[in-house]
């Protein structure tokens, strides 16, 4: 991988976030780790996922780089009005990347992951449809 590509690929993370990124791979919640089963090794469209994937600040549950695509998987806190209020701060500055942001909650992924995995295949679909390349 060369700089230019990993500056791209990580917005510019710094050093702690990608320690931070490390430990959340290492300590995956059940969710992330039943929808990791269904993403990892190319199995949604040719594509590649990656888990706890730090972008500048921030820390993805799943990106997509070629498609610039992050999948959160939303425990129980994030109904908390201010961690809501950082939600949308969040998605706003990854959106000015050019990234869109997809959510689900633990209990979508527990409950009726098919449907989970439904709904990112037609989000993939569309960004390939816009014309990002997934190569």
């Amino acid at each position: 991988m060369s700089i230019s590509d990993h500056v791209s690929m990580f917005y510019n993370a710094k050093p702690p976030i990608f320690e931070k990124a490390k430990m959340l791979r290492e300590n995956m919640t059940s969710s992330e780790l039943r929808l990791w089963e269904k993403l990892k090794g190319k199995q949604v469209l040719g594509l590649r996922f990656r888990p706890q994937h730090p972008i500048d600040i921030f820390i993805a549950d799943f990106y997509c780089h070629p498609i610039k695509l992050v999948i959160e998987i939303d425990g129980g806190i994030h109904l908390n009005k201010s961690q809501k209020e950082y939600d949308i701060g969040r998605e706003a500055e990854l959106n000015q990347w050019g990234i869109q942001v997809i959510r689900f909650t633990n209990e979508q992924v527990e409950n009726n992951l098919d449907l989970v995995i439904r709904k990112i295949n037609l989000a993939c679909s569309h960004l390939l449809s816009k014309g990002q390349s997934p190569l």
